[in-house]
Protein backbone atom coordinates (compact mmCIF):
# COMPACT_ATOMS: atom_id res chain seq x y z
CA UNK A 1 0.00 0.00 0.00
CA UNK A 2 1.86 3.06 -1.29
CA UNK A 3 0.51 6.61 -1.36
CA UNK A 4 2.05 10.04 -1.57
CA UNK A 5 2.06 12.43 1.37
CA UNK A 6 0.86 11.72 4.89
CA UNK A 7 -2.23 12.17 7.03
CA UNK A 8 -3.49 12.23 10.58
CA UNK A 9 -6.99 11.80 11.96
CA UNK A 10 -8.74 12.77 15.17
CA UNK A 11 -11.95 13.77 16.88
CA UNK A 12 -13.31 16.74 18.78
CA UNK A 13 -15.12 16.33 22.09
CA UNK A 14 -15.05 12.55 22.07
CA UNK A 15 -16.35 11.09 25.35
CA UNK A 16 -15.95 7.35 24.85
CA UNK A 17 -12.33 6.16 24.88
CA UNK A 18 -13.32 2.85 23.29
CA UNK A 19 -14.58 4.69 20.22
CA UNK A 20 -11.33 6.58 19.89
CA UNK A 21 -9.42 3.34 20.41
CA UNK A 22 -11.26 1.86 17.43
CA UNK A 23 -10.46 4.95 15.36
CA UNK A 24 -6.77 4.83 16.32
CA UNK A 25 -6.59 1.11 15.56
CA UNK A 26 -8.08 1.66 12.10
CA UNK A 27 -5.83 4.68 11.48
CA UNK A 28 -2.76 2.62 12.28
CA UNK A 29 -3.97 -0.05 9.85
CA UNK A 30 -4.36 2.52 7.07
CA UNK A 31 -0.91 3.99 7.68
CA UNK A 32 -1.77 7.23 9.48
CA UNK A 33 1.14 9.32 10.71
CA UNK A 34 -0.63 10.49 13.89
CA UNK A 35 -3.99 10.67 15.70
CA UNK A 36 -5.36 13.35 18.01
CA UNK A 37 -8.22 14.50 20.23
CA UNK A 38 -9.47 18.05 20.77
CA UNK A 39 -11.22 19.02 24.04
CA UNK A 40 -12.09 15.40 24.81
CA UNK A 41 -14.90 14.70 27.27
CA UNK A 42 -12.53 12.20 28.86
CA UNK A 43 -8.79 12.06 28.39
CA UNK A 44 -7.92 9.06 26.24
CA UNK A 45 -5.00 7.00 27.51
CA UNK A 46 -4.85 3.38 26.29
CA UNK A 47 -8.32 2.00 25.48
CA UNK A 48 -8.71 -1.77 25.24
CA UNK A 49 -10.26 -1.43 21.78
CA UNK A 50 -6.86 -0.39 20.43
CA UNK A 51 -5.66 -3.98 20.27
CA UNK A 52 -2.42 -3.38 18.28
CA UNK A 53 -1.41 -0.67 20.80
CA UNK A 54 -1.03 1.92 18.07
CA UNK A 55 0.23 4.48 20.58
CA UNK A 56 3.53 2.59 20.56
CA UNK A 57 3.84 2.98 16.79
CA UNK A 58 2.60 6.51 16.03
CA UNK A 59 2.10 9.76 17.97
CA UNK A 60 -1.10 10.47 19.88
CA UNK A 61 -1.85 14.14 20.60
CA UNK A 62 -4.37 15.39 23.17
CA UNK A 63 -5.22 19.07 22.68
CA UNK A 64 -7.06 20.75 25.55
CA UNK A 65 -8.68 23.30 23.25
CA UNK A 66 -8.85 24.38 19.62
CA UNK A 67 -6.22 27.10 20.06
CA UNK A 68 -3.74 24.46 21.22
CA UNK A 69 -4.02 22.48 17.98
CA UNK A 70 -0.72 22.66 16.13
CA UNK A 71 -0.26 20.90 12.81
CA UNK A 72 2.86 20.52 10.66
CA UNK A 73 3.52 23.25 8.10
CA UNK A 74 1.50 22.58 4.96
CA UNK A 75 -0.85 20.12 6.67
CA UNK A 76 -4.44 21.04 5.72
CA UNK A 77 -7.27 20.58 8.20
CA UNK A 78 -10.33 18.76 6.82
CA UNK A 79 -13.53 18.63 8.87
CA UNK A 80 -15.93 15.72 8.47
CA UNK A 81 -19.50 16.91 8.96
CA UNK A 82 -22.89 16.07 7.44
CA UNK A 83 -24.15 19.46 6.23
CA UNK A 84 -25.77 20.69 3.04
CA UNK A 85 -22.80 22.92 2.20
CA UNK A 86 -20.13 20.25 2.71
CA UNK A 87 -18.26 18.66 -0.19
CA UNK A 88 -19.48 15.14 -0.92
CA UNK A 89 -16.68 12.65 -0.27
CA UNK A 90 -16.82 10.96 -3.74
CA UNK A 91 -16.16 14.39 -5.31
CA UNK A 92 -13.40 15.47 -2.91
CA UNK A 93 -9.73 15.60 -3.90
CA UNK A 94 -7.69 14.72 -0.82
CA UNK A 95 -4.76 17.03 -0.01
CA UNK A 96 -1.34 15.37 -0.11
CA UNK A 97 -0.82 16.34 3.54
CA UNK A 98 -3.98 16.40 5.63
CA UNK A 99 -5.44 16.10 9.10
CA UNK A 100 -9.05 14.89 9.26
CA UNK A 101 -11.19 15.77 12.27
CA UNK A 102 -14.54 14.21 13.17
CA UNK A 103 -17.19 15.44 15.60
CA UNK A 104 -18.19 13.88 18.92
CA UNK A 105 -20.68 11.11 19.50
CA UNK A 106 -24.22 12.49 19.17
CA UNK A 107 -22.87 15.89 18.21
CA UNK A 108 -21.26 18.07 15.56
CA UNK A 109 -18.02 19.93 15.07
CA UNK A 110 -17.97 23.19 16.99
CA UNK A 111 -18.42 26.41 14.96
CA UNK A 112 -14.91 27.49 16.02
CA UNK A 113 -13.37 24.31 14.60
CA UNK A 114 -15.46 24.49 11.43
CA UNK A 115 -14.13 28.01 10.93
CA UNK A 116 -10.57 26.75 11.23
CA UNK A 117 -11.02 23.88 8.75
CA UNK A 118 -9.95 24.55 5.18
CA UNK A 119 -12.47 22.00 3.84
CA UNK A 120 -15.68 20.46 5.19
CA UNK A 121 -16.47 17.06 3.73
CA UNK A 122 -19.53 14.86 4.17
CA UNK A 123 -20.07 11.15 3.73
CA UNK A 124 -23.26 10.78 1.65
CA UNK A 125 -25.42 8.77 4.10
CA UNK A 126 -28.95 9.17 5.44
CA UNK A 127 -27.72 9.83 8.96
CA UNK A 128 -24.49 10.33 10.92
CA UNK A 129 -22.23 7.33 11.43
CA UNK A 130 -20.20 6.09 14.36
CA UNK A 131 -16.93 7.99 14.76
CA UNK A 132 -14.71 5.00 14.01
CA UNK A 133 -16.87 3.92 11.05
CA UNK A 134 -16.84 7.41 9.53
CA UNK A 135 -13.09 7.61 10.01
CA UNK A 136 -12.57 4.26 8.29
CA UNK A 137 -14.56 5.41 5.26
CA UNK A 138 -12.55 8.63 5.00
CA UNK A 139 -9.24 6.79 5.23
CA UNK A 140 -10.28 4.13 2.72
CA UNK A 141 -11.34 6.81 0.25
CA UNK A 142 -7.99 8.54 0.67
CA UNK A 143 -6.03 5.35 0.07
CA UNK A 144 -8.23 4.36 -2.86
CA UNK A 145 -7.96 7.74 -4.58
CA UNK A 146 -4.28 8.54 -3.89
CA UNK A 147 -2.84 5.02 -3.99
CA UNK A 148 -1.29 3.46 -7.06
CA UNK A 149 -3.71 0.64 -7.73
CA UNK A 150 -4.75 -1.11 -10.92
CA UNK A 151 -7.82 0.34 -12.58
CA UNK A 152 -11.14 -1.35 -11.93
CA UNK A 153 -12.40 -3.33 -14.93
CA UNK A 154 -15.68 -2.52 -16.64
CA UNK A 155 -16.99 -5.99 -15.87
CA UNK A 156 -17.24 -7.52 -12.40
CA UNK A 157 -14.00 -9.02 -11.13
CA UNK A 158 -10.35 -8.12 -10.68
CA UNK A 159 -7.97 -6.17 -12.91
CA UNK A 160 -7.42 -7.48 -16.43
CA UNK A 161 -3.62 -7.18 -16.42
CA UNK A 162 -2.87 -9.23 -13.33
CA UNK A 163 0.30 -10.70 -14.88
CA UNK A 164 1.60 -7.46 -16.33
CA UNK A 165 3.38 -6.33 -13.15
CA UNK A 166 2.41 -3.54 -10.75
CA UNK A 167 0.34 -0.65 -12.07
CA UNK A 168 0.24 -1.61 -15.78
CA UNK A 169 -2.20 1.21 -16.49
CA UNK A 170 0.35 3.84 -15.50
CA UNK A 171 2.85 5.16 -18.07
CA UNK A 172 6.32 3.65 -17.86
CA UNK A 173 8.98 5.77 -16.23
CA UNK A 174 11.36 7.35 -18.74
CA UNK A 175 14.87 8.24 -17.65
CA UNK A 176 16.19 11.55 -18.97
CA UNK A 177 19.71 12.25 -20.22
CA UNK A 178 22.45 12.58 -17.58
CA UNK A 179 22.81 16.08 -16.15
CA UNK A 180 26.29 17.27 -15.11
CA UNK A 181 26.87 20.12 -12.70
CA UNK A 182 30.47 21.31 -12.85
CA UNK A 183 33.46 19.44 -14.24
CA UNK A 184 33.41 17.95 -17.72
CA UNK A 185 33.73 14.69 -19.56
CA UNK A 186 37.15 13.82 -20.88
CA UNK A 187 37.11 12.43 -24.40
CA UNK A 188 37.31 8.66 -24.40
CA UNK A 189 36.72 8.44 -20.65
CA UNK A 190 33.66 7.80 -18.58
CA UNK A 191 32.78 10.13 -15.75
CA UNK A 192 34.68 13.19 -14.60
CA UNK A 193 38.46 13.41 -14.26
CA UNK A 194 39.24 13.02 -10.56
CA UNK A 195 41.66 15.96 -10.69
CA UNK A 196 38.94 18.32 -11.83
CA UNK A 197 37.27 20.11 -8.93
CA UNK A 198 33.51 20.44 -9.35
CA UNK A 199 32.59 23.95 -10.42
CA UNK A 200 36.21 25.12 -10.79
CA UNK A 201 38.19 26.21 -13.81
CA UNK A 202 41.26 24.17 -12.85
CA UNK A 203 42.43 21.74 -15.53
CA UNK A 204 44.89 18.93 -14.77
CA UNK A 205 48.27 19.11 -16.53
CA UNK A 206 48.83 16.57 -19.27
CA UNK A 207 51.81 14.27 -19.22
Amino acid sequence: MTTRGYFGIGAEGISKPMNFGNLARTAYGFGASFVFTITPGRRVEAPDSDTPKSQEHMPWYNYDNIDAVHLPDGCRLVGIELTDEAISLPSFRHPTSAAYVLGPENGSLSPQLVERCEFIVKIPTRFCLNVATAGAIIMYDRIQSLGRFDERPVRAGGPIHQDAGPNPHLPKHVHGRPVYSGGKRESGKKGRDRLTTVGSRYKPKKG
